[in-house]
């Protein structure tokens, strides 16, 4: 890709970028959340179309009107949200686009999925359906449409953005068997780590701008923070002893029913002190989500009791909750966190727009609502073409989750959930959001972690609760332990059973 020009209404995403991937090269682009590296696959694959410049495969310029050209040329791409139909199989799903006709062999198709899995050692069965399956496994399917379609070149957009540790791993395997298969791999993430275990070269990019072609090998993790964000970047959190107060939640013999009907939570309990960070430990899967969605109110609860600041909550409505000063960053931020094809104005004050200044005798105030929300975009640095008018479907997954997080901190809860609160960010967005979670700690406020990064976890608690198999098996200071007992916590194992 040659001298790649890119404008939107009010923002330049690409200006004169170059990206050139040899083939069998695992090849990173590193950036910020809106640099631009999304909207340069995009223009790859077919999705957009460059203003200037000119894209070569294998030497011979091309022109990619849409994703079809792109597989055409081999070309494919694992978008950071999958394109996936939840009740179809995923048989179903690699074969939609590509068989022609009005019949088509499903037996013939799945054949061939079986085959092209167990070549690159993808454990995925064909008549497996897609709603049943992990999102880590949901990612294989992504990876077997384009393998399907025959593709050489092979572009993933934070591919492991909503993966468990483990699942990151396995997903590097593969990304190595498909490069000594001669796969052309272009790795778009923000995980350093995950650059240095994989890729040979990384571009990076900010603000639009081509910054540097690196060598992996030879380059230092910090220097390319750096060169991504423009500045030097701690990765570690500076944070004094905390001073516990009142109890602010209260959790009591908590139980309650997953999606199967069984029992996702079972008889937990846990209390949280303002001024205090609780980090919640454990496998994705394990009872983390009931267990904030009973919190927050959306989920039944089935026995037990949770208290907020002394009241009891366990029925309460979600709205009631958020009243008493509830906060919330979801774990989905685009299924719960934001209303997408609303203007930022709108998602910035979904939950106060009915008090004021926002609204006086049920009429609007449009100027204090954008003066609010133009507040939180510039102090959490949310980036978009046209500010607080934008959709906010259109702001990349990274700006998306900033426009939540500024908005629940801005809200000034007594009690802030913070579930994955920096998935898909860069690092100097990460360093920014930890501050503020500790400057919200240090303001007397509660905050109860939930991360799958155990360093994350470790960074930024007083205090480990560590879940497995919906059970509170321990909680433990965060000085007096280390990421190999909690490790093993997370598997069950108890202290009396090691």
């Amino acid at each position: 890709m040659l001298g790649i020009r890119k404008e939107f209404p009010g923002i330049v995403a690409n200006d004169d970028i170059t990206l050139q991937v040899e083939e069998g090269e695992i090849h990173a682009i590193l950036g910020e959340n809106g640099a631009g590296k999304s909207t340069l696959m995009s223009i790859l694959f077919g999705l957009y179309h460059a203003d200037k410049g000119v894209i070569k495969v294998r030497g011979k310029e091309v022109h990619i009107k849409d994703p079809n050209d792109a597989f055409d040329l081999g070309i494919g791409m694992v978008h950071q949200h999958f394109q996936l139909v939840h009740n179809f199989t995923v048989a179903e799903n690699i074969i939609m686009g590509k068989e022609g006709g009005f019949v088509y062999d499903i037996k013939k198709a799945s054949k061939k999925i079986k085959e092209i899995s167990e070549r690159y050692r993808l454990s995925i069965e064909p008549d497996m359906v897609i709603e049943d399956i992990t999102v880590g496994m949901q990612q294989r399917v992504e990876i077997l449409k384009m393998l399907y379609r025959d593709a050489d070149i092979l572009i993933f957009d934070e591919p492991t953005a909503v993966l468990t540790p483990q699942e990151i791993d396995e997903l590097m395997e593969i990304m190595r068997n498909l490069s000594a298969e001669g796969k052309s791999i272009i790795l778009i993430t923000h995980k350093l780590d995950e650059i240095k275990k994989v890729a040979k070269r990384c571009t990076v990019i900010r603000r639009g701008k081509l910054i540097d072609v690196v060598d992996v090998a030879s380059t230092s993790v910090e220097d390319m923070a750096a060169a991504m964000v423009g500045r030097p970047v701690s990765f570690k959190v500076d944070k004094s002893p905390c001073h516990p107060g009142d109890p602010i939640l209260e959790i009591e013999n908590l139980s309650v029913m997953n999606s199967k009907g069984v029992l996702g939570v079972k008889g937990f309990s846990l209390t949280l002190h303002a001024g205090e960070i609780i980090g919640l430990a454990g496998v994705d899967g394990n009872g983390q989500s009931e267990l904030i969605e009973a919190i927050t109110g959306l989920r039944k609860v089935e026995s037990g009791t949770i208290r907020f600041n002394g009241k009891d909550i366990t029925h309460m409505s979600i709205a009631e909750r958020n009243d008493l000063g509830l906060g919330h960053i979801p774990e989905d931020r685009q299924k719960r966190g934001l209303i997408l094809s609303a203007p930022l104005t709108s998602n910035m004050v979904i939950k106060e727009f009915t008090k004021s200044p926002f609204s006086s005798h049920g009429l609007l105030d449009y100027l204090a609502i954008r003066e609010y929300s133009e507040n939180i975009i510039e102090k959490f640095d949310v980036r978009s073409g046209e500010g607080a008018d934008s959709l906010a479907g259109k702001l990349s997954g990274g700006n998306q989750q900033k426009a939540i997080i500024g908005r629940e901190i801005t809200a000034d809860p007594d009690l802030l959930i913070a579930v994955q609160p920096t998935r898909g960010l860069d690092v100097g967005a990460i360093e920014f959001i930890h501050k503020q979670l500790v400057e919200e700690r240090d303001r007397g406020k509660a905050v109860f972690l939930v991360s799958f990064e155990l360093d994350e976890i470790f960074n930024l608690s007083d205090k480990i609760a560590v879940i497995s198999g919906g059970e509170l098996i321990d909680i433990v200071d965060t000085t007096e332990t280390d990421e190999h007992a909690v490790g093993l916590m997370m598997a069950g194992i108890r202290k009396g059973e090691r």
